[in-house]
């Protein structure tokens, strides 16, 4: 598989795990969990939260100690271990706790995609204005199917 293909895959799945949850975990609390309006909007808020400086702490992990395909391979799968167990609780604290914890490692992982993207474009000499972009909009589209498929299947 050529690269451009493989940061395609890259890139649909990695907005694609989070249009699997984002539109639909909220009906699911509210009509599933019975949580209140502000308890789901402050399960909500943990994205933006998390988007004010954790892009940043792990940007400087990944600039400086560890190379950023590890950080967005470990963030990954903290953040798969998040949902699992996201999945089983039913009290808003621990539901709470566990979606931080995902959007703490979520948020930066979209950063960190497009660093990776862009040093693998860099490395085999592609032009990165004009090659990232339609790589980028598979990421959109992972969103849209995912979506689509969460609702399609109930």
């Amino acid at each position: 598989m050529s690269i451009k293909h493989r940061l395609v895959v890259m890139n649909f799945l990695q907005l694609f795990v989070w249009g699997s949850w984002l539109i639909s975990l909220g009906g699911y609390m509210i009509v599933t969990l019975k949580f209140t309006g502000g308890q789901v909007g402050s399960i909500y808020a943990t994205m933006g939260i998390a988007s004010l400086f954790m892009p940043a702490v792990l940007g400087m992990v990944a600039d400086r100690w560890v190379n950023a395909e590890r950080v967005l391979g470990a963030c990954h799968l903290v953040g798969a271990a998040s949902l699992l167990m996201a999945s089983t609780v039913t009290d808003f604290g621990s539901m709470y706790f566990l979606m931080l914890l995902n959007a703490l490692v979520y948020m930066p992982s979209i950063a960190l995609n497009n660093a990776v993207s862009y040093t693998v474009l860099e490395k085999h000499s592609f032009n990165i204005i004009t090659t990232f972009p339609p790589i980028r909009v598979w990421g959109t589209i992972g969103f849209i199917a995912a979506m689509w498929t969460v609702d399609l299947l109930g």
